[in-house]
């Protein structure tokens, strides 16, 4: 009995031991795989974070140009109050609505017609080519303001631009406004950038310039006066606008909103710089061309044009 009983107390203890180790093992293994998990759990909401913050940027950056345009909306519409409508004298050779020949801006006197600019901003895009088929089957001229983008694709659309008629503008490099503006430095970098990614698609050196925002934007806290003055020292004309379609901002308008938006003012000015988009999120853009192009052409004593140098800018600052 006596025998026996020792016999039990060491296999006892033995696996006591085992459990102690075994518990052991377990607290290591859980000190280690719940940190671990806590880890994973914490990137990968770090993660979606990050996301929804560059998501909150890039409303944020809408809403400042849907504010710019806006501002210069209501700019026009004081404007129009204090200014009398001027109505065109129409000339007998003036051109209709279906010139087969593109016009050039040097063919008619400062007062004698309306002299419309459809601008393109923020391309090239896989719509650029349906834009310039648009424009080619009307034979009208217009405006591409670009940005920074790489590939074959966009150097095959930037030439086309060239190819066609149509006028190369910059549009910054990046777009993005809080690098763009936050000093000269950065601004200058960016401009011999975009300046050099067009010469080096198209052989071509830009003398166009649109600020992101317009020159009115209230991003820069730098005066924007001196990145004026910078474009002057480099032999670049800037282009504001003073006619917005509106498709600038995240909401979806129609086509109808659109060409409403494009033409119901332009027979109270000489001039009508237009500001369109080019981009991949503005389909109603592209369809709404067609009816925009022929309500303009349908004018009397109206033409479309591409900026030139003979062409007076619109500044939203002086």
């Amino acid at each position: 009995m006596a025998k026996e009983l020792q016999q039990t107390l060491p296999e006892a203890r033995r696996k006591r031991v085992q459990r102690l180790k075994k518990m052991i093992i377990g607290i290591v293994a859980a000190g280690i795989v719940i940190p671990l998990l806590c880890c994973v759990y914490l990137i990968c909401r770090l993660h979606t974070i990050d996301g929804t913050l560059k998501t909150l940027e890039q409303r944020l950056d809408e809403l400042d140009i849907r504010n710019q345009e806006l501002q210069t909306l209501l700019q026009q519409l004081q404007e129009q109050k204090s200014t009398p409508v001027q109505t065109p004298q129409i000339q007998e050779d003036s051109p209709g609505a279906e010139a087969s020949e593109p016009v050039a801006e040097e063919s008619f006197g400062q007062e004698e017609i309306h002299k419309v600019y459809l601008t393109f901003d923020d391309g090239p895009s896989i719509y650029t080519n349906d834009i310039l088929d648009i424009l080619d089957s009307y034979n009208v001229k217009a405006t591409f303001f670009v940005v920074g983008k790489e590939g074959t694709n966009a150097e095959e659309a930037l030439q086309r631009i060239v190819d066609e008629g149509h006028t190369l503008g910059m549009h910054s490099y990046s777009h993005k406004y809080k690098e763009l503006y936050e000093s000269m430095d950065s601004f200058t970098q960016d401009f011999a950038r975009i300046r050099d990614s067009i010469y080096q698609a198209t052989g071509v050196e830009s003398v166009c310039y649109r600020f992101p925002g317009g020159s009115s934007n209230t991003i820069s806290e730098i005066d924007m006066h001196d990145f004026i003055d910078y474009l002057d020292s480099q032999g670049v004309e800037y282009y504001d606008w003073n006619v917005s379609s509106g498709d600038g901002g995240s909401m979806k308008l129609s086509t109808d909103t659109l060409l409403e938006n494009c033409t119901k003012d332009i027979d109270t000015r000489d001039t009508s710089i237009i500001l369109l988009h080019d981009s991949a999120e503005k389909p109603t853009t592209v369809e709404a061309l067609p009816d925009i192009i022929e309500n303009i052409l349908a004018r009397p004593d109206t033409v479309i044009l591409p900026i030139t140098e003979n062409t007076r800018p619109i500044h939203h600052i002086e």
